[in-house]
């Protein structure tokens, strides 16, 4: 008879593989972070220019003055798409949006101050002239990442927004 074979793997194999395993998952899992939190930035940034141009669009279809206010607290920021004054509407600390009557929110988007991605902006209102289609005042709304990444949406008179990164840190944008 011949030599007789044994089939399966050791234990040693077994914890060998194991270690492997561990370190790749170890050096993997950080890029992948980083990769959501980016894809968190993006989505972010492309959620504002969108609501942006809506709110110029709906301006002009209802033939009414609508607003975009921007309001940060300790439980993070948000913005409200409203008409009225810039004053009429704003976030609470815990986010929700409140408005005087009769003035109906239009919109709200809120970004927890746990989340990975903050918001600033140099404006506290935008106003979104329905005859014209443009915007006052001009702005700089800031994005930026728990990993340091912005994306600036940069919103110039006639109501058209410009994205751009500072340093074209984050690709597919160009640099401010």
């Amino acid at each position: 008879m011949g030599k007789h074979s044994v089939r399966g793997v050791s234990l040693v194999e077994t914890m060998v593989v194991t270690a492997v395993t561990a370190i790749m998952s170890s050096v993997a899992l950080p890029s992948l972070d980083k990769a959501r939190t980016q894809r968190h930035l993006e989505g972010a940034a492309e959620q504002l220019k969108s609501d942006l141009a809506y709110t110029r669009g709906l301006a002009v279809s209802r033939n009414e003055t609508l607003r975009v206010s921007f309001s940060a607290a300790q439980g993070g920021s948000c913005y409200i798409i409203h008409a009225g004054t810039a004053a009429d509407c704003t976030c609470t600390a815990d986010g929700a949006a409140v408005c005087r009557a009769p003035r109906e929110i239009l919109r709200v988007v809120k970004l927890d101050a746990s989340a990975k991605v903050t918001f600033q902006t140099n404006s506290r209102s935008l106003a979104f002239d329905p005859q014209q289609g443009t915007v006052t005042p001009t702005a700089t709304m800031k994005l930026q990442a728990s990993s340091g990444a912005e994306v600036h949406q940069i919103i110039n008179i006639m109501g058209r927004v410009r994205s751009c990164s500072p340093g074209a840190k984050v690709s597919g944008y160009k640099s401010c």
